[in-house]
């Protein structure tokens, strides 16, 4: 049973997530919250699998509060809900910690298929959204002192074979492992064996971090 705690300042945003939820045999909505310190002490007090998180609401904001939900080291996971065009503040939130986004308007098996993607360790990485999410806001990335450029030569990166290099650089840029199993000519279990090996080389706790790392390293510059 995957446990999930809402968090929006919207009422009738927060029923229609909590009515879609509610219809699954596999999940448990254990809250709701309708800002960013509701949202925090209520991950202290129930530790849900998932925190679905707004960024935009009264007070302390989605990005700060997952910012401290991720620094407690639970087990829970926050993946954000956004309307990507309107928000600016997305790719924040996931280096503020978030294990992936969404937009509003997804499908109601997506964000299903989200929330379980993310409470089984998971991310959650929209591929369409990714790029243009990551080129927008990567080139305000801070570069290391924050006034040297990080090179494909980052330490974080010498562990990995010159496989795992292009795979991390694809996944930089938004790759389904469907796609880099077709286009790269692997096996699909190749390439989760692949995936699994960079996340545990470089530290990167899921496949978001992993975007994250390859535009830090300029693995992927923006276009």
């Amino acid at each position: 049973m995957t446990t999930v705690l809402i968090t929006d300042d919207q009422p009738l945003q927060r029923f229609g997530f909590r009515m879609l939820l509610e219809s699954q045999d596999d999940m448990t909505v254990l809250g709701e919250a309708s800002n960013g310190s509701e949202a925090i002490r209520m991950t202290a007090e129930l530790h849900p699998d998932v925190v679905l998180m707004d960024i935009r609401m009264p007070g302390l904001d989605g990005i700060e509060a997952t910012r401290r939900i991720a620094a407690t080291g639970d087990r829970t996971r926050v993946l954000i809900l956004t309307t990507f065009d309107l928000d600016e503040y997305a790719y924040a939130g996931l280096r503020a910690g978030a294990s992936g986004f969404l937009v509003k308007d997804a499908r109601p098996e997506e964000l299903l298929s989200g929330i379980r993607s993310v409470a089984s360790g998971d991310a959650v990485v929209a591929p369409g959204l990714t790029r243009r999410l990551l080129d927008t806001y990567a080139r305000h990335l801070p570069t290391g002192d924050g006034t040297a450029d990080v090179s494909p030569d980052d330490a974080r990166l010498s562990a990995l074979t010159e496989r795992e290099r292009e795979i991390l650089t694809v996944i930089g840029k938004g790759w389904t492992n469907t796609e880099i199993a077709t286009r790269l000519h692997l096996a699909e279990s190749t390439v989760k064996t692949h995936v699994g090996r960079i996340l545990a080389k470089t530290g990167s706790r899921d496949r978001i971090q992993a975007v994250i790392l390859a535009y830090d390293t300029k693995l992927v510059e923006p276009s």
